[in-house]
């Protein structure tokens, strides 16, 4: 087992919680709203011949924010993830960042390329290169007003239904009914009101992004298809001119099968 050490850094209107593993190049496994506990195992896997960076993203779980008001964008989410990357002085890095972290990690490779060797974004949420984007867009502001009206399965419901993602009969019930941890509830509260409208609406500098070529890779999960997720990863790689590399797995690939995803991670690296 590789050594874990937890720490803290402080940046403008936040205070990070931050994990490091192992020894070697440098890795960092970043989501939103995903904490660095969702990536625990997929890091202890590469620890064995990585420096492996993860963290809560800001307003998430162990790393809270001065203003609670304040919305979590791209933007913010890599500048914090460049202060953590020039704290660690172990770069320049690989960055994988799945779901609002691939927002992320791209964000950061647009503004901090020299912080970089390679980007891995993971089915980014990029509505805005969707041709159907009014709709979807219309449809999170119709989700978000059902969450905080109170509605939390049917506010859930309707998120599934416009990703095109399919659960068992039942599924959404057992998740997000009954007593559940109040952090889950915060961090899912924080995500609906104040981070899932910026990250859909986060447009991409193509340009920038076509200048670092073969530095940004478009990972999609094997079992996405149709999904969101999966028809603004490939809109971002038909943008970029390059073909997307496919994970084992669904949008939560890393979390479902993390060996799996480790060994595809790999091959990339």
């Amino acid at each position: 087992m590789s050594t874990l050490t937890m720490q803290t850094l402080d940046v403008p209107g936040a205070r990070l919680h931050f994990e490091v593993r192992g020894e070697g190049p440098l890795i960092a496994l970043v989501g939103a709203p995903m904490d660095a506990a969702a990536f625990a195992p997929l890091a202890d896997l590469l620890a064995t011949d990585h420096t492996v960076l993860t963290t809560d993203p800001r307003g998430i779980n162990r790393s809270p924010v001065d203003d609670p008001r304040q919305d979590s964008t791209p933007e913010l989410r890599a500048d914090d993830l460049s202060r953590l990357l020039a704290h660690l002085d172990a770069g320049p890095a690989v960055v994988l960042g799945s779901s609002g972290g691939a927002d992320t990690a791209l964000a950061l490779a647009q503004t901090r390329p020299e912080q970089i060797t390679k980007v891995i974004a993971h089915e980014p949420p990029l509505v805005e290169l969707l041709p159907d984007r009014a709709e979807i867009y219309a449809g999170t502001e119709d989700i978000i007003a059902t969450y905080l009206g109170g509605d939390v399965m049917g506010a859930w419901r309707k998120f599934m239904a416009q990703a095109n993602i399919v659960l068992p009969e039942g599924a959404i019930e057992a998740m997000y009914g009954g007593e559940r941890d109040p952090q889950t509830v915060a961090d899912e509260r924080r995500w609906f009101e104040h981070e899932l409208r910026a990250t859909d609406h986060w447009q991409p500098d193509l340009g920038a992004l076509r200048s670092a070529g073969t530095r940004v890779v478009v990972a999609i999960g094997e079992d996405s298809a149709g999904q969101i997720c999966d028809r603004a990863s490939r809109a971002l790689a038909s943008e970029l001119g390059v073909e997307p590399a496919m994970f084992p797995g669904g949008h939560i690939g890393f979390v479902e099968d993390p060996a799996a995803f480790a060994t595809r991670l790999r091959e990339l690296l």
